[in-house]
């Protein structure tokens, strides 16, 4: 669907704000001091199903075409969203104005060939790149370095008794096996810190390696992983431009090119007798020659912040938090994004003008709060992380990040139970968080609370992957709180009218009320746990 001119655009969320329902202002103040159950829940009570469709019908409306970080859809996002805040009496929350800006690189692959002993390979088909991890190279070299799996390490050295300095690295994913079951260098069943590519290309780029091959496991998805990286946008901050300057580009090569340098007959073969430590770090004496050209540009970004001022402890600062980016277009498909993270965005806009009702009411919270719509999320916490890089309020003054990413949807698990939201983090830094959340929710909401996902063993590691962990980071305690996964998930038929309205405005409530102790008490939360 084409985007509709920007002024009647805008004319309707301009519309769509009048029509919004405002909780009933009551004549008679409640008798209660602001921190008191009576007053959380007349407020809370706003926060309404009706109110947070309405809001999502904008947020994750074709015009907005998925809200790609750096894109018009951002944009116009972050404008719908700073005009909800202003509506509501809510100050712009980053240094008088109502955006922190950051900028973004993107790039875009113009040529790529690698050869080897004359013969010239295709990218896409025989080996494929990172554009993000890779820097321009123009590389001739006369011979390459097998270096087996890369590792040094005490008892076990690849790299014994050869110069690297400015020769190309081959290198095989993984690490060595005793048999089946048994890892060499652990002598378990679990792999050591050398089972990834991180330590092997720092091994690498240690001994100054002009480029490293890594041979790719599955030859089959050659193709496809390729075209999955090209689709892919390439942005990243320029802390990650200035580290990947420091690092040799990687590129990752079929086992067939591998096996034609090792003199395995088939390449099938290739990786079994890796694992069986049955081939030797080496000299390869054969020429290369690797070129590789991107285009690069910069971008801008925002996130968007609003400011309500506490009373007597004001200098103390509660966050609440949603990513307002999604996935933008992508074959001529919007990826609306209205579970993730459309519904954190709405639950943030309803609890920011519940809050803000609340304090034109007389009942202002005594600790400041910030709501901040992040963008940048979907490309790797792009835009937490420069928040808490450089802060607008001291982060020694932070004294929560309560995180909402995906809460308008039910996951295959509660399918006949769908009255829960899942809690991460929670525990992780701060023993009194949990328990001020829980009876939050048993006086109020009544939801389940789920802490599968707050399992530290659990496979899906989603405390790392929403924009809570960049605050945990710096030891501010928090929690996200999460649907779960689901069909639609990062697909383009996550749409407005799978959601479930009174769940997604029962879930935004628990976090208000929540927010709202933590906001009025006396104590401060004390971190009195190790980060992990």
């Amino acid at each position: 669907m084409q985007l509709k001119p920007a002024i009647i655009f805008f004319f309707a969320v301009l519309l769509l704000g009048s029509s919004l329902p405002v909780l009933a202002q009551h004549d008679e103040r409640i008798a209660t001091p602001a921190g008191k159950p009576s007053a959380a829940a007349r407020f809370g009570a706003g926060i309404t199903a009706d109110a947070v469709r309405q809001q999502l019908q904008v947020v994750a409306a074709p015009e907005m075409a998925g809200r790609e970080t750096a894109t018009e859809g951002q944009r116009k996002a972050a404008a719908y969203i700073i005009s909800r805040f202003a509506e509501a009496g809510l100050q712009p929350g980053a240094n008088g104005q109502w955006e922190q800006y950051f900028y973004l690189y993107q790039d875009t692959l113009t040529a790529s060939t690698l050869t080897l002993n004359g013969q010239r390979y295709t990218f896409g088909e025989d080996y494929y790149s990172s554009l993000k991890e890779c820097s321009n190279q123009q590389l001739r070299a006369s011979r390459i370095i097998f270096a087996g799996y890369g590792i040094n390490t005490a008892g076990y050295n690849n790299y014994q008794g050869m110069e690297v300095a400015g020769n190309v690295v081959l290198i095989l994913p993984g690490e060595p096996h005793k048999n089946d079951t048994t890892f060499v260098l652990s002598g378990t069943r679990r792999p050591s810190s050398w089972g990834g590519l991180g330590k092997k290309i720092a091994e690498a780029a240690a001994r100054e390696a002009a480029a490293v091959l890594v041979v790719n496991e599955g030859a089959s998805r050659i193709e496809q992983v390729a075209g999955d990286r090209l689709r892919r946008t390439g942005i990243y901050t320029e802390d990650a431009r200035q580290k990947k300057n420091k690092m040799p580009n990687v590129y990752f090569i079929s086992p067939q090119m591998a096996a034609g340098l090792l003199n395995v007959e088939h390449p099938e073969d290739l990786l079994e007798q890796a694992v069986a430590d049955r081939l030797t770090p080496r000299v390869i004496d054969r020429p290369v020659q690797i070129q590789f050209k991107k285009g690069t540009r910069e971008l801008r970004s925002s996130n968007v912040l609003a400011y309500l001022e506490g009373t007597d402890k004001k200098d103390e600062v509660v966050f609440v938090t949603a990513h307002y980016d999604h996935l933008g277009t992508q074959d001529g498909q919007i990826y609306y994004g209205a579970d993730d993270d459309g519904s954190g965005t709405v639950a943030v806009l309803e609890i920011a003008a519940a809050f803000a009702r609340a304090k034109e009411a007389g009942y202002p919270p005594r600790r400041s709060l910030v709501f901040m719509a992040v963008s940048g999320e979907e490309k790797g916490l792009l835009g937490s992380k420069y928040y808490t890089e450089h802060p607008i309020y001291p982060l020694e003054k932070t004294v929560v990040d309560l995180n909402i990413d995906m809460i308008g949807r039910v996951d295959p698990m509660h399918e006949k139970d769908t009255n829960y939201v899942y809690i991460i983090g929670d525990d992780k830094l701060s023993s009194a968080l949990r328990p001020i959340n829980e009876k939050a929710n048993e006086m109020f909401t009544r939801l389940h609370l789920d802490y599968k996902y707050n399992d530290p063993d659990d496979p899906n590691r989603f405390y790392y992957r929403s924009d809570h962990y960049m605050f945990a980071r710096h030891d501010i305690p928090v929690i996200f709180y999460f649907n779960g996964t689901h069909e639609d998930y990062h697909r383009s038929t996550d749409t407005v009218e799978k959601i479930d309205y009174p769940l997604l405005s029962r879930r935004a409530q628990l976090v208000f009320y929540t927010a709202w102790e933590i906001a009025n008490r006396e104590e401060r939360l004390t971190v009195d746990r190790h980060r992990k």
